[in-house]
């Protein structure tokens, strides 16, 4: 079942449709979309932030996608309330501001590979701040053990850079890291606050207000004066494209779509597909060195996130019930 509040105030409830409605063909690209082009996403943000300042990135990426995603909710009739608009303020301060900010910073000098990892830490941050939070949210062994396991591949992480010497690698795999924190902030925010109920909205206005806040930073910092678009390489300016067109809004509309028609739990296993193709593609496209202890920390770092999955649904539904989810 699936609930939808009405003008009135009323609540329906909507039965989804069934799996099988939707084609194969459908369900195939939709998956290709969030496995592939969100792992590949890691690759592009190497490339663009070559030869265009990080802040200008991703607050062009963010303001192009986000106008797009508003553009679509308002001709389907949607209009944002003040109210609406705040909480997208806060959200899109750690999604965009701190989470992707810091990631395409860091990115100048972290390998993209080594990005992802990190980046795939972010339900064990999640999980530990759901439990500390609400007293509704109940450990389970898996999730503890995740926890730890978690925790340790991090750490097997972070020890890796320090003990490499580049301070410059370390200081990024730590701005990663806050920025991952920083959004799984925003993730428990999100359970609570008042973002619109459309999806493309919902998505759209925090970009849009993040990416204000960025290119405030970006003109603080002077990433403008520093910008020529002469110097700009074709590789990054078409990677920049790609993270705007596939990146910020064909993937998340293919997301968005598949929680109509299928499992959650199901969708969200590009958790555990998409920095493995990240480590891959910079291995094969970039020459991104990935040694062993990268290889065990990401494989340990992997396993914990699906221990914690595993876990939390476990905790969440002690008995089977019908997926619910909410219809725009």
């Amino acid at each position: 079942m699936a609930s939808k509040s009405t003008s009135s105030g009323n609540t329906v409830h909507l039965r989804l449709r069934p799996t099988a409605q939707a084609s194969r063909l459908a369900l195939l690209l939709a998956f290709f979309a969030i496995y592939v082009i969100w792992g590949s996403t890691y690759l592009a943000i190497r490339y663009a932030v070559e030869t265009i300042p990080p802040l200008i990135v991703v607050a062009f990426r963010h303001t192009i996608a986000g106008f797009t995603l508003l553009a679509w909710a308002w001709a389907r009739g949607y209009r944002p309330s003040l109210r609406e608009w705040r909480a997208s303020l806060i959200l899109g301060t750690f999604y965009f501001v701190i989470g992707h900010g810091s990631l395409h910073w860091a990115e100048t000098v972290v390998p993209s590979g080594l990005a992802a990892l990190l980046i795939a830490s972010e339900p064990i941050w999640i999980a530990a701040m759901a439990a500390l939070a609400s007293h509704g949210e109940r450990l389970t062994g898996k999730t503890v053990i995740g926890l730890l396991l978690g925790i340790a591949g991090v750490g097997l992480l972070m020890g890796d850079e320090a003990a490499s010497g580049n301070h410059a690698m370390l200081i990024g795999s730590i701005a990663i890291l806050i920025g991952t924190l920083s959004w799984s902030v925003g993730v428990m925010y999100s359970r609570t606050s008042d973002l619109p109920r459309n999806a493309a909205a919902r998505a759209g206005m925090p970009e849009i207000m993040g990416a204000a806040i960025l290119l405030l930073a970006a003109g603080l910092t002077g990433e403008f004066s520093r910008f020529h678009i002469a110097a700009v390489s074709p590789r990054s300016a078409w990677s920049l494209l790609y993270l705007i067109s596939f990146g910020s809004v064909i993937a998340f509309t293919a997301y968005t779509w598949l929680l109509d028609h299928v499992s959650p739990t199901l969708v969200s296993t590009h958790t555990y597909v998409n920095p493995v193709l990240a480590v891959l593609m910079g291995w094969l496209l970039a020459g991104e060195v990935v040694n062993v202890r990268v290889l065990e920390a990401g494989l340990l770092t992997l396993f914990a996130v699906f221990l914690i999955s595993r876990g939390t649904a476990k905790a969440a539904q002690p008995h089977p019930e019908p997926e619910e989810i909410e219809v725009p």
